[in-house]
């Protein structure tokens, strides 16, 4: 038997904040998710995204206790140009969402920015710069 990736999973404080943020970013999840201990969406490709709440990570990891200092993960969103990098960026910030590196062009031909999820994951935009 060989394994495979097949899911992303995240442990949230707040379900309904960190739904509603990945809403904004084009996910499809079901409006009941928000008051579930557990929620998934499919990615393109067949990959899940999940996340769980602390109390369920605890449910079967007593000491589960979340990372400290700077984020643990990051999850990249292609962006449809540079842009719309720009476009999405703004729309987040403005709507309350912290933005760590605001839009740039980056050496390796990217429109690249960051902000972070209402857990302080770290959430790439990207867009190939044109050439």
């Amino acid at each position: 038997m060989t394994a495979r990736f097949n899911a992303i999973g995240l442990v949230v404080a707040d379900m309904a904040a960190s739904l509603a943020f990945y809403r904004r970013l084009g996910l499809d999840i079901p409006a009941d998710a928000d008051t579930q201990p557990h929620a998934e969406a499919a990615l393109p490709g067949g990959v899940r995204l999940m996340w769980d709440t602390v109390e369920t990570a605890r449910s079967f990891d007593p000491e589960w206790t979340p990372p400290s200092g700077s984020h643990q993960v990051s999850l990249a969103f292609a962006c449809d140009g540079p842009a719309d990098v720009d476009k999405t960026y703004q729309d987040l910030v403005a709507a309350g969402v912290r933005g760590t590196m605001e839009p740039w062009d980056a050496p390796w031909g990217q429109r690249y920015s960051v902000v972070l999820d209402p857990d302080g994951n770290g959430i790439d935009l990207f867009a190939p710069l044109p050439s």
